[in-house]
């Protein structure tokens, strides 16, 4: 089949921030690409806060540092303290990284978007679709057709490979059969990220509050903005913990001064990987494929490195450097690392999320010595 078949090289589906880099590294080595998102705009709250010094260098190699700069602020350190306020674990940032950027940064999330975007927007090879959604897909020995519902109705899109990017409920890997192995770990919390005023009585670090009564987080995220996480307690609801007197009743305690709630979304804090990342001419990518904790800040930083992996592999294919084959090592490459950042997360997790107090006392007694002695239970 000739090339005056497809539509595109590449359809990726799914343009939060790791379908934007997906995009954006396919048409910067000349591979044309469609990207279409079901929404209309760039979802206009922040979800991930946290990205680290290999993310940093991405965004150097795409060209927009100036660009995300604007949205973020040096990671500080992280703190764990016991319901007492006791030091239990204090993870300080390694200021002086490989790749010659901080460890870590805190950032706002639309930001990032908007400059990954801007990538696609600026390139002849890349074609925007939003208010697009897709459908379903058939696979040949050439390439995909999907099946994809816009504004204007149902259409098909030729590509040579489709990459799924859409998400923890991701329809392309519904399709493929993906499935998902579970660490069984499932905890519902109420994030509630915010605007600050300058004179906002904050924490300087990032905290971690494993008070057995409610388990919270307290995080920087980004200029100007903070966000809050609260484990949900037995028989609360989502419904009940979105009302405006609970979110206040929560934040009144932390005397932080005037805030500006942005956005309060009850989310479930996962550990879960999908059982096959390729089918095929179709492959998943981010949350599509994996989907972590936040507790240890790497579930985009995993995406974006699927991205960065994938988008050369699919290059070196499409222009005949190497067979289909290269493919096969996406997920052999990407799974085991990123299996280690969700294990890590959920070691961090299952240390926050104890609601019995004679658990709480025996960590927080074991973690108060080992710290003492200087051990440091968890990488830095």
């Amino acid at each position: 089949m000739n090339n005056d078949a497809f539509d595109c090289d590449v359809l990726v589906a799914g343009l939060g921030p790791v379908g934007a880099a997906m995009a954006a590294l396919l048409v910067r080595n000349n591979v044309s690409t469609i990207a279409i998102d079901k929404d209309t705009s760039v979802y206009p709250m922040p979800r991930a806060v946290h990205f680290d010094h290999e993310i940093m260098r991405l965004f150097q190699h795409l060209g927009i540092v100036s660009e995300v700069s604007r949205h973020i602020t040096e990671l500080q350190p992280y703190e764990f303290r016991a319901a007492d306020g006791q030091l239990l674990l204090r993870l300080e940032p390694v200021r002086d990284a490989p790749s010659g950027w901080a460890m870590g940064y805190m950032f706002h999330q639309p930001g990032l978007e908007h400059a990954l975007r801007g990538i696609l927007n600026a390139s002849p090879l890349a074609d925007v679709r939003l208010g697009w959604r897709l459908e379903g897909f058939t696979q040949d020995a050439q390439g995909v057709t999907a099946t994809v519902t816009g504004p204007n109705g149902t259409s098909a899109i030729r590509a040579k490979y489709l990459v799924g990017c859409d998400g923890a409920s991701s329809r392309v890997r519904e399709l493929i059969g993906g499935g998902l192995f579970s660490y069984n770990f499932d905890e519902p919390w109420l994030v509630i990220d915010v605007k600050v005023q300058p004179d906002s009585r904050l924490p300087d670090v990032n905290l971690q509050n494993c008070d057995p009564a409610r388990p919270t987080s307290c995080v920087h995220s980004g200029p100007g903005r903070h966000r809050w996480e609260f484990m949900l307690l037995p028989g609360e609801t989502a419904d009940m913990v979105l009302r405006d007197e609970f979110v206040q009743s929560l934040l009144e305690p932390w005397k932080c001064g005037h805030v500006e709630i942005e956005r309060r979304a009850v989310y479930r804090f996962h550990g879960l990987v999908a059982n096959r990342w390729r089918s095929g001419r179709v492959l998943l990518a981010g949350d599509s494929a994996h989907q972590t904790p936040p507790f240890a800040g790497q579930g985009m930083c995993s995406g974006l490195r699927d991205a960065a992996n994938l988008a050369w592999k699919l290059e070196a294919v499409l222009h005949g450097r190497a067979t289909d084959a290269l493919l096969d090592t996406y997920q052999l490459e990407r799974e085991r690392h990123t299996r280690a950042l969700i294990e890590l997360a959920l070691s961090l997790g299952r240390l926050v999320c104890t609601l019995d107090q004679e658990i709480a006392a025996a960590r927080d007694k074991n973690l108060i010595e080992r710290r003492k002695a200087g051990e440091m239970p968890f990488p830095p």
